[in-house]
C-alpha cells in the first residue's frame, strides 16, 4: 500500500524538464548489470508511465537474442544494430532501459535525450562484477582478450557523459533506487 501512495505522490506532481513542460521520458544507462531493466520496470510503475527494454527491441527487431547476434554476425554488427533501434525510437512518457553499450552510438543517444533525461545507475566495479558472474549469457559485447574492469573504465566516462544525473544503484531494494531517481529528477 506504500508503493501506491507513493506513486499518486510522483505521478501528480510530475517531472519537471527544463523549458517548464513534464518529463517525457526516463533514459536509464549504465552497466551491464547495474538494474536497468529492473528497475526500469518500477520506476514506471512509480511514476504512472510506459516501459521499453532497448535489448528486448533490439532482439526482435534482428529475430535473435544478443548473444546470438553478437556470435554470428559479431560485435561491430551489434553496435550497428543496436545504434539503428536506438536512433529511430519514438516513445512518450516512457521509462527507457537502454543496453550497457548504448552509450558508444552518439546519434542514437542525442536522439534519445531530445525527448527525455538521461539517468546513469552508478554501480561499483566490485559490485558489477559480482552481479555479473557470468556475463557471457547476457549478451555483453567485450572484446577478446578484455576483462570486465577493462570494459568498466571504458564505459564509465561515457555513461557520465550522456547522463543529466547519477543515482547509487547499490544499497537497499529495488524500490529505494526508483525513488532516489525520482527524486532526484523532481528536484532538478
Amino acid at each position: 500500500f506504500q508503493h501506491i501512495q507513493e506513486a499518486d505522490r510522483y505521478f501528480a506532481d510530475g517531472i519537471p524538464c527544463e523549458d517548464g513542460t513534464e518529463l517525457m521520458n526516463i533514459i536509464l544507462i549504465g552497466m551491464p548489470g547495474s538494474g536497468k531493466s529492473t528497475v526500469g520496470v518500477v520506476l514506471a510503475k512509480l511514476l504512472g508511465m510506459h516501459f521499453c527494454d532497448t535489448d528486448l527491441v533490439l532482439q526482435q527487431h534482428c529475430g535473435k537474442k544478443q548473444q546470438v547476434i553478437i556470435r554470428t554476425e559479431g560485435d561491430a554488427a551489434f553496435f550497428r544494430h543496436e545504434a539503428e533501434v536506438l536512433a529511430t525510437l519514438e516513445v512518450r512518457d516512457t521509462v527507457i532501459a537502454t543496453g550497457g553499450s548504448a552509450v558508444y552510438a552518439d546519434r542514437a543517444m542525442q536522439h534519445l535525450k531530445a525527448d527525455g533525461k538521461c539517468v546513469y545507475l552508478r554501480v561499483s566495479e566490485a559490485e558489477i562484477e559480482r552481479r555479473l558472474a557470468n556475463f557471457s549469457d547476457r549478451g555483453v559485447v567485450i572484446a577478446d582478450g578484455m576483462t570486465l574492469a577493462d570494459l568498466y573504465a571504458e564505459r564509465i566516462p561515457l555513461y557520465e557523459k550522456y547522463a543529466d544525473i547519477a543515482v547509487s544503484a547499490e544499497g537497499g531494494t529495488v524500490w529505494d533506487t526508483a525513488r532516489r531517481i525520482a527524486e532526484k529528477l523532481r528536484a532538478r
